[in-house]
């Protein structure tokens, strides 16, 4: 076992920060995010986190896309395609809406799920856990750095518009975004359950 993944001798102050990171993760929607933002260099150390995530098989079930500006266009596209390709009487109006999401938040990743691999001993239900533990690794790494974060999804995730303009194969799976930056607002920390309300001894 070396240094990186020896326990620590005495971690009282560790879990006591972390307990904190975990108290201070909270969703804040992409709207209310504004900059400073994670640059590349922060990016690729979420990124490292979200890689801890459990993976049975080592499939590596998930796949990340940070959208820059032309791919931000792109998503407004898709977004607005969407929307008519669901309801074809949409009016141009709501279009526009549809296509101004995309611009929300300096930092926007897409979280894809990969389900194609023939692996029986490893179900699609597990594989998405891996994904979620991923992004959860993601948004506490974020928030230990002093960053705001949300997940968002909508009706738009499994249209063919955003398939085709991401390139999602078949058997792939666009779950959600996610949106890092600064909270441009104070908001509560809403009520997490006791353990007692969703654990039993058995």
């Amino acid at each position: 076992m070396d240094s990186s993944t020896r326990p620590d001798p005495n971690p009282d102050a560790w879990i006591t920060q972390f307990g904190r990171v975990l108290r201070a993760r909270q969703h804040v929607g992409p709207k209310h995010l504004g900059e400073p933002a994670p640059d590349e260099a922060t990016l690729r150390e979420l990124f490292a986190a979200a890689a801890a995530a459990p993976d049975h098989g080592r499939l590596r079930p998930w796949r990340f896309l940070v959208l820059g500006a032309e791919a931000r266009e792109r998503l407004g596209r898709a977004f607005a395609d969407a929307l008519r390709e669901r309801d074809p009487a949409a009016t141009p109006e709501q279009a526009v809406e549809a296509h101004d999401k995309a611009f929300r938040g300096p930092v926007l990743i897409l979280a894809i799920a990969d389900l194609r691999a023939d692996e029986p001993d490893v179900p699609s239900a597990e594989r998405l856990v891996s994904l979620g533990a991923a992004i959860q690794n993601l948004l506490l790494a974020a928030t230990a750095r002093g960053y705001a974060s949300g997940l968002s999804s909508g009706r738009a995730m499994g249209s063919q518009a955003l398939r085709q303009a991401f390139d999602i194969a078949e058997g792939e799976h666009a779950i959600c975004f996610i949106s890092l930056g600064t909270a441009l607002r104070d908001k509560p920390v809403r009520p997490r359950p006791a353990p007692d309300e969703f654990v039993r001894w058995i």
